[in-house]
């Protein structure tokens, strides 16, 4: 009787032993526990205006979708692969004459050198950039990367070099045009920079130091800098994308590539990039450009006078009630002020019914006005307000710089 009994109770214990296991081991077999009340949340005393609370949270985090390359500041390599190929190395080089020493004149001593006689001439070279902006071959780059320049030499980044031609140059805006013959030029899209703002993003491309094609990237720090004493006639836009020796004349362009000016010259203290750079809006750029190449020059509207800022003292001196306008501290003998009957000591308020409010922005605004063109000036002379038409005379060119020796 043992033995059968024995027979059943073996496989029990075995599977009672198994479950005690299997539920040590999975409690969840049981099914869910019940739920345990929360407990009250205590009341906080409101902190006073010294004891800011201490807020922890933990913040629902979300995998952000991949962003495309036109969707932000992840690249802006599209826009630089629209731009770059036509950006271009520069490199200018001209010869300049020494000094014959003294000594080179007496025959005695010129007869121990015969026809090997010291060279009188020194070669110089000088690097920038400038930008394909025609498909017939035109080229835009700073008057300073070429002035005086023998010999122009362009290096496009596809590995093709050539000769150029200097269509012309316009040393008071810094600006100069040159011509190359290939074909398939590159060519990069003009921006109207009356559309620029102040924070848009701004690269540029320039060959800085020599090292090759370079790309630098910022923002526009500001527009419509002037008094900066860079050139007669400034309007510039300035950014902190780094500008170096060699990015004269090069490309700023923004997050489409497309060109918004021309890079010409930086503020530093050490000779490199340090955040403040300018360059020539594509606007004033392209309208000299177009000068340059239908007439040969820049023609601007001119006066014929000289003249001076007004100051407090000044302003009180002729009777004025505040420092507006200029002083006309000469006139240009036979010029549209002279035939005008414009005198040294008249104080020009007025310029075609507008006030002058800044001396370079008046003679930029006389600048843009057609040579011919009737101007109505408003003066004080001798205390007397007086209404005088001038007829705008063109400006004549600026003198050549004297070769150096």
């Amino acid at each position: 009787m043992r033995r059968p009994l024995l027979a059943y109770a073996l496989p029990v214990l075995i599977g009672v032993l198994l479950a005690i296991v299997l539920l040590n081991t999975f409690p969840q077999l049981l099914g869910p526990s019940p739920t345990k009340p929360h407990a009250p949340t205590p009341e906080v005393e409101a902190p006073s205006e010294l004891q800011q609370p201490v807020v922890r949270a933990t913040p629902e985090v979300r995998q952000a979708a991949p962003l495309s390359r036109m969707q932000g500041p992840v690249s802006y390599s599209e826009a630089v692969e629209k731009a770059a190929p036509a950006v271009v190395n520069i490199y200018s080089s001209r010869v300049v004459a020494l000094e014959e020493h003294p000594m080179m004149s007496d025959p005695f001593f010129r007869q121990f050198f015969g026809d090997d006689l010291p060279s009188q001439q020194r070669f110089l070279s000088s690097l920038g950039s400038g930008v394909i902006v025609s498909e017939d071959g035109y080229v835009l780059t700073n008057h300073h990367v070429i002035d005086g320049a023998d010999e122009i030499q362009v290096a496009l980044r596809d590995g093709r070099e050539t000769l150029a031609q200097v269509i012309g140059t316009d040393p008071e805006s810094d600006l100069a045009v040159l011509r190359i013959d290939l074909e398939d030029l590159p060519v990069i899209v003009l921006y109207d920079t009356e559309d620029v703002a102040v924070g848009d993003i701004a690269m540029a491309i320039g060959n800085p130091f020599g090292v090759g094609q370079t790309v630098t990237m910022g923002i526009i720090s500001a527009t419509g800098r002037t008094h900066l004493g860079l050139s007669a006639y400034e309007d510039f836009i300035q950014t902190d994308a780094a500008i170096n020796p060699g990015n004269s004349g090069g490309a700023l362009i923004n997050a489409d590539g497309a060109l918004v000016g021309i890079n010409t010259a930086i503020f530093s203290r050490s000779g490199g990039s340090q955040g403040v750079g300018f360059a020539i809006p594509t606007r004033l750029a392209h309208s000299i450009l177009d000068d340059l190449v239908t007439q040969g020059r820049v023609i601007r509207g001119w006066l014929g006078i000289e003249a001076q800022e007004i100051t407090p003292e000044l302003a009180a001196s002729f009777g004025l009630q505040a420092p507006r306008g200029v002083v006309i501290s000469g006139v240009v003998p036979e010029g549209p002020a002279a035939r005008a009957g414009l005198r040294p000591g008249d104080v020009l308020l007025e310029v075609d019914d507008r006030p002058i409010l800044d001396a370079r922005v008046a003679m930029s605004d006389i600048a843009a006005i057609q040579p011919g063109a009737t101007l109505p000036l408003t003066v004080v002379r001798s205390g007397e307000k007086l209404s005088i038409e001038l007829e705008v005379g063109e400006r004549p060119p600026p003198q050549p710089r004297q070769p150096e020796r």
